[in-house]
């Protein structure tokens, strides 16, 4: 077989650097090689793809061959969105040139590796990337010139999400909150910290952090200066050796959801309230003076009311309020119903397996959706395919699913299993195995490149390359055993969504984080919402021109779940509390929980 394209630069670009006539043809031999060992770059670069990911057990041979790094040609794809290179033992450093060549990387996934003790070279400049996890590897510090980048200007301008759990570091960056100014989660779980830097707690130094987690450390002070911390939502600093809370916590004026277990308290009373309290509660207590110092005292009316004034400034600052002057009639409803208030609620058990291939799933039910006039159907689809364009990263962040509730049936299992061990109905085919679809998806994607011409794709074509390598692929099966969901690839049509949909259960996975899920739900149910008062309000006849409006559901829909909805645009969305346990019934997770929903915008209103 004759070589192909990209085989054939190859022989040319190693002449180039040699310079010389003698042993050309031994470089050539070599280049040859390295084409033959890293056939995923030669396809990357003959179809311009815009994901890599490097995984299974061929990697840690070839990383060895190449001296613990990635080879340099993967330097050379500068298209390269998403890269990924996951569970290699043999990989100690990525390599010099990953900053110059990958540009408008947006996420870089190096976790389960042997990366440490630092990062030579450091990994910045990056100025596009969004999403970073270097989790489960050796690292355990990384000082100026072999950390994440720069600090002057920022290495990591953009950066969103930053993974740093399970290595073993003793300290953090001083000038990380200067290296990657715009950070919403971070994530150190699992390290030797024995205390945050100072910096990283400076007024206007970390905006936009609002999920902090530092659990499994060896942290002996909370600094009063995390207040400054005006986004902050989340905080789990559990099992680490810290003696006081201080009361300045109260005053981060978004903090709803905190975890302080674990953590000897000189204060008891405080320390049985982080055991078993609800937020609220913990906080209030702080605001009154305890701080882990034996018995709290009153700091006396004068310093509370400083503190309630600043608590408000914040939140007018913030654009929090603003909905008090928003027209009723404007405001888009959304119900939450808590697990208390639900007797069928659904549950889903998340099993070991998922660890390793797509370890983070948030669920939740949402009643009273109107599909049925005019296009409200096809905006809903459509509104779905954005969300999976632009916060998604194309499905290489998170995948969104959307089922038809009344076909559900729980309790739900979220699994990992080889792909010929299950079998799935997909949209629009027949029954098959997971192994033969994605063989159909790969045929079909090359007999469309040859007909069209062109090296791009479309369909679920383009997200055939996130399952490249992977020994077991992540599914949801039902009580019935019928598995219902393929992520990333598709949906059940047992489960899919009709015009007479009025009742929805929404499931959003991830390998990057569980934030990241959560913030994708928000914004899912947020245009749910928008859609719905639309439909409402502009009273569109029914279109023929939907596909799906001859279909008729299987199970008939709760009537009672939108009472009035044609009456009215205020009626709210329902939104139904979804748990996830894990085998021995332990919650994972919960959605929508007390710091899930919080908009900022001031036309909706949540009602908890």
């Amino acid at each position: 077989m004759a070589p192909s394209g990209p085989d054939r630069k190859l022989h040319r670009l190693p002449r180039k650097r040699t310079g010389r006539g003698c042993g050309s043809g031994g470089t050539m031999a070599a280049a040859a090689a390295v084409s033959e060992a890293w056939p995923e770059l030669d396809l990357a670069e003959r179809e311009r793809r815009r994901e890599l990911l490097l995984t299974g057990p061929g990697l840690e041979e070839r990383v060895r061959a190449a001296g613990g790094r990635l080879p340099p040609r993967l330097f050379t794809l500068p298209l390269l969105h998403y890269l990924e290179v996951s569970g290699c033992g043999s990989l100690r450093e990525p390599g010099p040139g990953l900053a110059q060549g990958l540009p408008q990387l947006h996420s870089l996934v190096l976790r389960r590796n042997a990366l440490g003790p630092g990062l030579s070279p450091e990994l910045g400049p990056l100025p596009a990337l969004r999403v970073l996890d270097l989790s489960g590897n050796a690292l355990e510090a990384l000082p100026p010139g072999q950390g994440l980048g720069p600090a002057e200007p920022p290495g990591l301008p953009q950066l969103q999400s930053l993974n740093l759990s399970g290595n073993r570091l003793r300290e953090l960056p001083a000038d990380l909150a200067r290296c990657a100014p715009r950070l919403q989660t971070l994530n150190l779980t699992g390290n030797r910290l024995d205390a945050f830097p100072a910096a990283l707690f400076l007024p206007g130094a970390l905006p936009l952090l609002s999920e902090l987690a530092a659990a499994d450390n060896c942290l002996r002070e909370l600094s009063p200066d995390i207040a400054h911390l005006a986004s902050l939502k989340t905080l789990d600093l559990s099992n680490n050796q810290l003696s006081e809370i201080p009361a300045e916590l109260a005053d981060c004026p978004k903090l709803k959801d905190i975890n302080f277990r674990g953590n000897r308290l000189r204060d008891k009373r405080l320390e049985k309230m982080v055991s078993g309290c609800q937020t609220r509660s913990i906080l209030e207590y702080l605001r009154a003076g305890g701080r882990g110092r034996g018995r709290g005292k009153a700091e006396g009316p004068d310093k509370e009311e400083g503190r309630r004034k600043r608590r408000e400034r914040k939140k007018r600052e913030s654009g929090e309020g603003a909905d008090a002057v928003v027209d009723e009639a404007s405001r888009l409803l959304l119900r939450v119903l808590h697990v208390s208030e639900n007797p069928t609620l659904l549950t889903v058990r998340a099993s070991p397996e998922v660890r390793d291939v797509r370890p983070f799933f948030v669920g939740a039910v949402v009643r009273g959706m109107n599909l049925q006039p005019g296009n409200a159907l096809k905006r809903f689809l459509s509104c779905q395919t954005k969300l999976h364009e632009d916060l998604c990263e194309k499905r290489t962040v998170a995948t969104i699913a959307t089922h038809d509730l009344g076909a559900v049936r729980g309790p739900l299992l979220y699994a990992a299993r080889p792909p010929q061990d299950f079998k799935i109905i997909p949209l629009g085919r027949r029954e098959v195995k997971a192994k033969d679809l994605v063989r159909q998806l790969q045929l079909e994607a090359e007999e469309h490149r040859k007909q069209k011409k062109r090296q791009n794709v479309s369909g679920l074509h383009r997200y055939l390359h996130l399952l490249d390598g992977k020994e077991h692929y992540p599914c949801l099966v039902d009580a019935d055993g019928d598995v219902i969901s393929f992520p990333p690839i598709t949906n059940s049509e047992k489960t899919k969504i009709k015009k007479t949909t009025s009742d929805l259960f929404l499931e959003v996975t991830s390998a990057a984080s569980l934030q990241i899920c959560k913030d994708i739900m928000d914004a899912l149910i947020l245009k749910m919402a928008e859609i719905n008062k639309y439909t409402l309000e502009n009273r569109e006849e029914g279109s023929l021109s939907d596909p799906e409006s001859d279909a008729v559901c299987g199970h008939g829909s709760d009537p009672k779940a939108t009472p009035g909805a044609e009456a009215t645009g205020s009626t709210p969305l329902v939104v139904e509390q979804v748990r996830v346990v894990d085998e021995e019934g332990h919650l994972k997770v919960v959605y929508p929980s007390k710091t899930d929903l919080d908009f900022a915008a001031a036309h909706v209103t949540v009602l908890r």
